[in-house]
């Protein structure tokens, strides 16, 4: 800790915050909630399965279609801030809305878990772009790497006080349904989200911007027509993009559907828990180590080492059986998971122009939430198709292998001008 300033500090902070939502919503208690409210209802395993596939395509595609409008109306100064509060605030006032619906509605749980997403991810689209104010570009692959380790340690606690509810309320040693104790998961991730995030509401600021000009919704769609028109201009940047789609839809839809997967093979609720409890532990120093590594053999290389494991975690999920073999799947994923991502992020930071950096972090949002849907979408049918999720996860090694390929092609990073710049230039 002592290796970062104050203001990278409390940026990543928000990362150990978040990260609850990720791992208690996205990957674990809900999905395991939600699959139990749906058998209840009478939906078949291989459906529910699906029904959460295209839920999460759903709100993927809304954002994806937001995403560049928001993220260029935000490079104006002040706002990047403003933008990110505002889908702060609807994800976790409805994540914390999950602990009131009605066990036995999982669609209205379902249409609750759009909301709480959207926040999310959108939060997550200005916290991202916030990474070009809070460091300086030699830095960024650590400070990035160090903000999804601290994601990662930060998420197991509040994960562990929601395992030790729910198995507690499963053993009748508390008084507490398990429905009840899920709920009260869905509680603890709004706290811990929300008490975690103001360090950064306090200490980071928006550095890089754009002046305030009249009519600024108008001049937005303007500057981002400007740089569709001069996209030629930026070919590291479109190429990154496209390999970038295809790679992290695959990253995104096994941590979505990990837990689908999982109970499809019939593993148990508490199994499951503790497995990707340990996934969490895992993967804190590995994103770290990723981010060091980089520093020595470049980011590119290292997202090279992050797309094979993923591919053999592809491949092996088709031999998957038992608990046995869940757990070196699980260590598989926790050995790249966050070094990936982390390095996307920051790769993708040091290629943008910094002044325009949330209307190209609205470009990465697009491509990433855009292969969002077609990840659990290919799951989902392939799932149905043939009756068995292994063939699900196995069809995602295609994506992981385009995206390979499109990475061999990026350059490596360079200073790009501001987009007006190079309008004006053109």
């Amino acid at each position: 800790m002592k290796k970062f300033t104050k203001t990278e500090k409390s940026w990543a902070l928000y990362d150990w915050g978040n990260s609850a939502y990720s791992i208690i919503i996205t990957t674990a208690v809900f999905p395991l909630y939600y699959k139990a409210s749906a058998t209840e209802a009478g939906i078949s395993l291989s459906d529910s399965t699906a029904y959460l596939g295209y839920t999460i395509a759903i709100f993927t595609f809304i954002l994806a279609m937001l995403g560049p409008i928001l993220g260029t109306l935000a490079d104006y100064e002040g706002l990047k801030k403003k933008f990110f509060t505002a889908f702060f605030l609807l994800g976790t006032i409805s994540t914390a809305l999950l602990a009131f619906v009605p066990v036995d509605n999982w669609l209205l749980m379902l249409t609750c878990y759009v909301f709480a997403a959207l926040g999310a991810t959108g939060a997550n689209l200005f916290y991202d772009a916030f990474i070009v104010d809070v460091t300086t570009e030699k830095r960024m692959n650590r400070v990035s790497a160090f903000g999804y380790g601290l994601g990662y340690i930060g998420s197991t606690i509040p994960f562990a006080i929601a395992i030790a509810i729910i198995l507690l309320a499963q053993n009748e040693i508390i008084p507490l349904s398990v429905t009840n104790a899920s709920r009260a998961a869905f509680l603890i991730t709004a706290l811990w989200w929300v008490s975690f995030s103001i360090p950064l509401f306090k200490n980071v600021r928006q550095r890089y911007y754009i002046k305030r000009e009249p009519n600024p919704v108008a001049q937005s769609f303007k500057r981002l027509g400007k740089t569709l028109k001069e996209i030629r201009q930026y070919r590291a940047i479109v190429l990154f993009l496209i390999a970038y789609f295809f790679y992290i839809d695959g990253v995104g839809t096994i941590i979505s559907m990990s837990t689908a997967y999982g109970t499809d093979l019939g593993l148990t609720s508490t199994s499951l828990l503790i497995v990707l409890f340990a996934t969490q532990v895992v993967a804190a120093p590995f994103a770290i180590l990723y981010g060091r590594l980089a520093d020595r053999f470049t980011g590119k290389k290292m997202l090279y080492v992050g797309i094979c494991v993923y591919i053999v975690v592809c491949i092996y999920a088709m031999f998957m059986e038992t608990i046995g073999d869940f757990w070196v799947l699980a260590m598989l994923v926790a050995s790249s998971q966050g070094g990936i991502q982390a390095l996307s992020r920051s790769y993708f930071g040091k290629l943008v122009p910094k002044e325009n950096s949330n209307e190209f972090f609205g470009f990465y949002n697009v491509f990433g939430k855009f292969a969002a849907i077609t990840g659990p979408v290919l799951v989902a049918v392939t799932s149905q198709i043939t009756g068995d999720s292994r063939y699900g996860v196995f069809s995602l090694v295609i994506l992981f292998i385009l995206g390979l390929i499109v990475l061999s092609r990026v350059p490596e990073p360079v200073v790009h001008e501001p987009v007006d710049e190079v309008a004006a230039k053109s």
